[in-house]
C-alpha cells in the first residue's frame, strides 16, 4: 500500500493528470508543481501575448481559461502601428498582415460633406496604417505562435482561488467535469477580461464609471459604399455618431450611439434605418455576423501589482472603443511585463524591478481613458450649434499637418513613453536623438528584443570600455554594440525597444551605473 501511493505521489509530481476511479472521472485531483510556473489565467488576446512572450523567453507558463474554444466573435478589430512593430519582435507580424486590412486614412463627415481626411501613412514606423482584423483571428494567430514554443491553451479549467505567500502563489483550479486541482505557481498573472477573478480576489477596485448613452455594433455586409477600400469613415449627425470600419471585402463593422435608454440587441431593419438616416445614401446592409447593443465603461485598477499577483489588459482597465485603443493597450501590458519577469525569473534583476510594470503601464492606460473619452465626447454632442462649432474646429484643427501628426502618433501608439518610469535614466548633457523613455527609432536588421533572452542593446561608438561591459554585463545585454543614433551619444535601449538611458559621447560610467543597479540586486 505504502509503495502504491508513493508511486502514486512521484506521478503527480511528474504532471500525471489523472488517477482512476469507476467512471474515469476522479473526485480531486491534486498536482504539485516544483518548478517555477507563471500562470497565466485568461487567452484572450493579452493572455496568449503575455504567455508567447514569457515562453519565448524561456519561462514556464501555463495559460489556462475557462471557455471551451476561442471566440469566434470579431469583438476588437483593430491592430496598431506600435503593436505590429512590437509583433515583429516577436516573430508574427508578418503573418498578422497578411491576414488583415491595411487602412491608411480617416475620413469625417458631416451634412454629406468631408470635414476632415486624416492619412496614417506620414507616421515614422514600417507599419504607417491600422491593421484591421476580426479579434477571432487575433487569437487564433497569437495561439498559433505559442504553439510554436510547445504551450498548449489549457480549456475548460478555471481558477477558482488564490492566495500568496512571499515566494509562491497557492492556486485551486476546476475542470469542465468539476475535478480539482491545487498548485503552487511562483507568479499569477491575470488576463482575464473585465469580470477578472484574479481582480476581484485581490479585492482591487474598479474604479470610474458607465457612460449613460446606449451603443448598438454591427458586423455585416454592405453594398453601394463608395469610400476607398483602404479608409473608414466616422458620420457625425444631429442624431449621433456613426463609424463604418472595412473590415474585408464587402464586410464592415459599424457602431453607433443610440440614445440613453436602455434597449435589446438591434434587428438588421433597425441598422439600416440608421445607415439611411446617418450615412450618405444608398447604402445597403445584409448578410450580418453580428448584432449587439452595449454600454461603455470606463475604468482602472490604481496598482497593476500585489506581490506575486498581477493585472493586465481589460482585468486591470477598460476603455471607450473610440480609437481602438483597448486591444492594444492591453497587448502592450503583457509586452512590457514579459520581460521583466523573465529577468527576475532568470535571477538577472531583482524582484523590485516588477514595481515598474504598474507605474509604466497605469499611466498609460489613464491616458488612454481620457483621450478615448473626450473622442467619445465629441462624437456624442448634441444640439445644433453645439455640433456645427465642432464640425467646423475640427475641419480647422486637423487641416493643419501638426494636429494630424499629434493624433495620428496617438492612435498609432508611438507616442508612448515613459519618461517618469523608475527604469529610465537621462544623465546631464544627454544628446540630440531619442530621449530618454521614448521608443527607440527602429533600426536596421534585427529589431531590438527579437532574440530568445530579455536583453538590452547598447547604441554607440565601440570602444575598450564598452567591451568591458558588454562582458560584464553579458546576461543582460546584447553582445554586439548597434550604430548610435547620432555622433556625440550612448543609448541603452530596453527589451522593448524603448530608450533606458541616454547620456553624452564616452559617459561609459552611467551606462555602468545604469546595469550594476538593474542587475545588482537579482536574487
Amino acid at each position: 500500500m505504502r509503495a502504491r501511493r508513493r508511486a502514486s505521489q512521484r506521478g503527480l509530481c511528474q504532471n500525471d493528470r489523472y488517477h482512476g476511479t469507476e467512471d474515469g472521472l476522479p473526485p480531486r485531483l491534486v498536482k504539485i508543481m516544483t518548478n517555477d510556473v507563471v500562470l497565466v489565467v485568461g487567452a484572450g488576446p493579452v493572455g496568449l501575448m503575455m504567455a508567447a512572450e514569457l515562453a519565448r523567453y524561456g519561462v514556464r507558463v501555463r495559460v489556462i481559461d475557462k471557455a471551451a474554444t476561442r471566440t469566434d466573435k470579431s469583438k476588437a478589430i483593430v491592430v496598431w502601428s506600435r503593436s505590429l512593430e512590437l509583433m515583429d519582435r516577436m516573430g508574427c507580424a508578418a503573418a498578422f498582415i497578411a491576414a488583415g486590412r491595411q487602412v491608411h486614412a480617416t475620413n469625417l463627415l458631416a451634412g454629406g460633406k468631408r470635414v476632415a481626411h486624416v492619412r496614417f501613412d506620414a507616421v515614422q514606423t514600417p507599419y504607417p496604417y491600422a491593421l484591421l482584423l476580426p479579434q477571432s483571428d487575433t487569437e487564433r494567430l497569437l495561439e498559433e505562435h505559442l504553439n510554436s514554443y510547445g504551450v498548449r491553451v489549457e480549456r475548460e479549467l478555471e481558477l477558482t482561488r488564490f492566495s500568496a505567500e512571499e515566494d509562491r502563489v497557492h492556486i485551486g483550479l476546476q475542470d469542465a467535469h468539476g475535478r480539482e486541482e491545487s498548485s503552487d505557481v511562483t507568479w499569477l498573472i491575470g488576463c482575464d477580461g473585465a469580470h477578472s477573478t484574479v481582480r476581484h480576489g485581490l479585492g482591487m477596485q474598479f474604479e470610474g464609471e458607465t457612460l449613460p448613452s446606449q451603443w448598438i455594433l454591427a458586423d455585416l455586409k454592405l453594398a453601394g459604399v463608395k469610400t476607398a477600400a483602404d479608409e473608414l469613415d466616422i458620420y457625425f449627425h444631429a442624431d449621433g455618431v456613426l463609424l463604418t470600419f472595412p473590415i474585408s471585402p464587402g464586410r464592415f463593422r459599424l457602431i453607433a450611439d443610440v440614445g440613453g435608454a436602455e434597449r435589446a440587441d438591434p434587428t438588421l431593419a433597425e441598422v439600416q434605418a440608421l445607415i439611411d438616416r446617418r450615412g450618405p445614401g444608398g447604402v445597403r446592409a445584409f448578410e450580418p455576423s453580428w448584432l449587439a447593443g452595449f454600454t461603455i465603461n470606463e475604468r482602472k485598477v490604481s496598482n497593476y501589482r500585489a506581490g506575486r499577483v498581477f493585472l493586465a489588459g481589460d482585468a486591470a482597465h477598460v476603455h471607450s472603443p473610440a480609437g481602438g485603443q483597448g486591444m492594444n493597450t492591453g497587448m502592450q501590458d503583457a509586452i512590457n511585463l514579459a520581460w521583466k519577469v523573465a529577468l527576475v525569473v532568470h535571477g538577472h534583476a531583482p524582484q523590485a524591478m516588477l514595481d515598474s510594470y504598474s507605474v509604466e503601464r497605469s499611466e498609460v492606460a489613464r491616458q488612454v481613458l481620457a483621450d478615448s473619452g473626450r473622442l467619445t465626447a465629441m462624437g456624442t454632442l448634441k444640439g445644433g450649434f453645439t455640433q456645427a462649432l465642432r464640425n467646423e474646429l475640427v475641419s480647422l484643427v486637423l487641416g493643419l499637418p501638426a494636429a494630424q501628426r499629434v493624433m495620428t502618433n496617438k492612435l498609432t501608439e508611438l507616442s508612448i513613453e515613459y519618461r517618469d518610469s523608475p527604469l529610465t535614466r537621462s544623465a546631464r548633457g544627454a544628446p540630440d536623438g531619442p530621449r530618454a523613455g521614448t521608443r527607440a527609432p527602429l533600426p536596421s536588421g534585427a529589431p531590438v528584443g527579437a532574440g530568445r533572452v530579455p536583453r538590452f542593446a547598447i547604441f554607440a561608438e565601440p570602444g575598450a570600455e564598452s567591451a568591458a561591459l558588454l562582458t560584464r554585463h553579458r546576461d543582460l545585454l546584447e553582445p554586439e554594440l548597434r550604430a548610435p543614433f547620432g555622433t556625440d551619444g550612448i543609448w541603452l535601449v530596453r527589451p522593448d525597444g524603448y530608450v533606458a538611458l541616454s547620456a553624452r559621447h564616452g559617459a561609459w560610467p552611467d551606462v555602468a551605473d545604469y546595469l550594476d543597479e538593474l542587475g545588482g540586486g537579482a536574487s
